[in-house]
């Protein structure tokens, strides 16, 4: 099962521990292409399973992989499509799956501009389990062969219950509402800031508010942190608090900063809403799904194009709102705010949304499991 970073790894882990409940014996080769996705994976491991770098994508490297390694299945997670690695699997009779697939309109429009190249490979996958209709019509216009729907991995994700006991005790501890940045990406953060000292000095809601900036990239942390002082505020680091959490220095000031890996369940459990990283910029969004496990109302951006079922679902049912920018986003903060009762319902919302879509695991295991008999 190749899941390339930590995102994939996390949906990953549902299937996996649908799987092991119907194979009790299997052996898993775990392939990675980035650290973080490598570190979440080791925790996935039992005795004799293995856990490695998935090989440049060439043809002398991936044919000794596969001879090395000698697997029965080979699992692609979402959008992991890789000619060589296809072709050559395909030559020794070893069946890829593409679980969890997604494949955005833009992503297909770009595809089609490779179409020697990735078409091919897309006809050499075994079969493609998609997260929504829109994605198995997609794959199914590259070629890709028994395409079938089996819905979202990120819906059976459950967040750990310390870490939402722990968002809560932060929550609990700050005395003042929050307001997140959930997986901010480059230019979001700046944006932010101005949007959000326009709104605190016209008064209201805002202005009585904090700020959580949580930024997708760990290597972009210090940046973030620097950018934040810049803008005049007072700021605490997460990897300052240690295990007792906000105090001192952290309830003085008016910008958190969640410098931490493997917290976000914490962060969307100590925030009264947040706004979807992404999204404010031409970048497609994040997973939102977390969120709604969390039970944490959204705002988001114009751009949610690489999650798109999943935003619609989420705005269907009530669990988030849709803004043209980051000022509106930061207006529209302030009004929730002052609406606790439209902002509690909005959370019971984002919870029923989660549960109505879970069972994607257990689709795709069945559907594996037959494969290896």
């Amino acid at each position: 099962m190749h899941a390339v970073s930590l995102g994939e790894t996390r949906a990953a882990s549902t299937l996996v521990d649908a799987l092991r409940a119907r194979i009790p014996g299997m052996r898993l080769l775990l392939t990675h292409g980035t650290a973080t996705g490598r570190e979440a994976g080791a925790a996935l491991l039992r005795g004799g399973d293995r856990q490695a770098w998935l090989p440049f994508d060439t043809p002398g490297a991936v044919h000794r992989f596969l001879k090395h390694f000698r697997p029965r299945l080979g699992v692609l997670m979402e959008t992991e499509v890789w000619p060589n690695l296809l072709h050559h699997a395909a030559k020794q009779g070893v069946p890829v799956v593409l679980a969890n697939a997604r494949l955005s309109e833009k992503s297909l429009r770009r595809g089609q501009k490779l179409s020697l190249l990735l078409e091919p490979a897309a006809r050499s996958l075994h079969a493609g389990l998609a997260q929504t209709e829109d994605d198995a019509q997609r794959l199914r216009s590259m070629g890709t062969p028994r395409v079938q729907v089996c819905g979202n991995l990120k819906f059976d994700m459950q967040p750990a219950p310390e870490l939402l006991a722990r968002g809560s005790a932060w929550r609990a501890a700050a005395h003042r509402p929050l307001v997140m940045a959930a997986a901010s990406r480059e230019g979001e953060e700046a944006a932010l800031l101005r949007a959000w000292r326009e709104a605190q000095a016209a008064g209201g809601a805002v202005a009585g508010a904090r700020l959580l900036v949580v930024p997708r990239h760990p290597q972009r942390f210090d940046e973030v942190a620097d950018e934040i002082r810049r803008a005049g505020y007072a700021l605490s680091r997460r990897s300052a608090w240690g295990e007792a959490g906000p105090g001192g220095d952290a309830l003085q000031a008016d910008v958190w900063l969640g410098d931490s890996l493997g917290e976000m369940p914490a962060y969307y459990a100590a925030a009264d809403l947040a706004l979807l990283g992404g999204s404010f910029e031409k970048l497609g969004g994040q997973n939102l799904i977390e969120a709604a496990a969390c039970g944490c109302p959204l705002l988001m951006g114009p751009h949610t194009f690489n999650f798109a079922d999943a935003a619609e679902l989420s705005l269907q049912a009530g669990a988030a709102l849709r803004v043209d920018g980051l000022p509106q986003a930061v207006a529209r903060a302030g009004e929730l705010l002052a609406d606790p009762r439209r902002l509690q319902a909005m959370a019971g919302a984002a919870r029923g949304f989660g549960a109505r879509h879970r069972g994607a695991a257990a689709r795709m295991a069945d559907v594996l499991a037959g494969m290896l008999g």
